[in-house]
């Protein structure tokens, strides 16, 4: 009985986190969703979800949260945020590129009440402290600014989002639609041509790398052509048949929660309802 319910409740749980992390990569959603009741509550006790990309959704959506600083101090002291983040990192279990993403999430909270002259300090020290829980075998992350032409709306991003997810290796993106950029985070031993031969799948967007120059000026330096062979991520459900796919529907509701946010309350109360019956069943 209890296993046909979970069952029946994965593929809803994964739309929801996806929705919320969706909702979250807007930089005018994010007040409204730490606000919100329920959300925050419903994303912490994702992190203990037993599908491992149910997980790293909801530490991608807390990681947009968490760009925004007003969001961070609520975020900390949310009743079992830091406890669920030190569990996804110390977890045996858990793939590397989401030890790597919680640990980066729970860097950005744990230093959010220090003042900036202590920051760099702090930030070290919870650093080299993440490191420790990871284990030697994971090797550092790297950060990469891609410059994408072609990613002009919410669908471009949703594709972008979709070839980089796929690829294993990599640990969070945040997007800057305004320039047409996205700062990828990857596992030191993953190429960064990867990224580039993801984005050249779509066939409607390219990427370049940004680089500073030795006199700290941006460049933009075009990949190679030849295509890199990147491994696939295999902890990675299954897509929906195209007309069961909720992806359809997001665009929808990501452009309309910008532009009115009374939406965004409609939705985030739908998706707090949801959470607290599918954890309470």
């Amino acid at each position: 009985e209890k296993m046909n319910s979970t069952v029946s409740e994965e593929p809803d749980a994964l739309s929801v986190v996806n929705q919320l992390r969706d909702l979250a990569a807007d930089p005018l959603n994010r007040r409204a969703i730490v606000q919100d009741q329920g959300c925050l509550p419903g994303l912490i006790l994702f992190l203990d979800h037993p599908n491992p990309p149910v997980v790293h959704s909801a530490l991608l959506a807390l990681r947009y949260l968490a760009e925004c600083r007003a969001n961070r101090e609520k975020m900390k002291s949310e009743l079992g945020m830091m406890l669920s983040l030190q569990n996804v990192i110390q977890k045996t279990t858990t793939p590397g590129e989401t030890k790597l993403l919680a640990s980066e999430v729970y860097d950005i909270l744990q230093s959010s009440n220090v003042s900036d002259t202590d920051n760099v300090n702090e930030m070290n020290y919870r650093r080299r402290k993440a490191q420790f829980f990871l284990g030697s075998t994971n090797k550092r992350a790297k950060t990469v600014v891609l410059h994408i032409d072609g990613l002009d709306d919410s669908s471009r991003r949703n594709l972008c989002e979709e070839a980089l997810l796929k690829i294993k290796g990599v640990i969070s993106f945040t997007f800057q639609m305004a320039v047409q950029r996205c700062v990828v985070r990857i596992r030191s031993d993953l190429k960064a041509e990867a990224l580039a031969t993801a984005i050249a799948s779509t066939k409607v967007m390219k990427a370049q790398q940004v680089v500073k120059s030795e006199s700290g000026e941006e460049m933009l330096v075009p990949f190679q052509d030849t295509p890199v062979e990147v491994e696939q991520n295999t902890d990675l459900p299954e897509y929906l048949p195209e007309d069961e796919s909720p992806t359809k529907e997001q665009d929808k509701a990501v452009s309309r929660v910008g532009s009115h946010p009374e939406g965004a309350g409609s939705w985030l109360s739908t998706a707090a309802n949801f959470l607290s019956r599918s954890f309470y069943w």
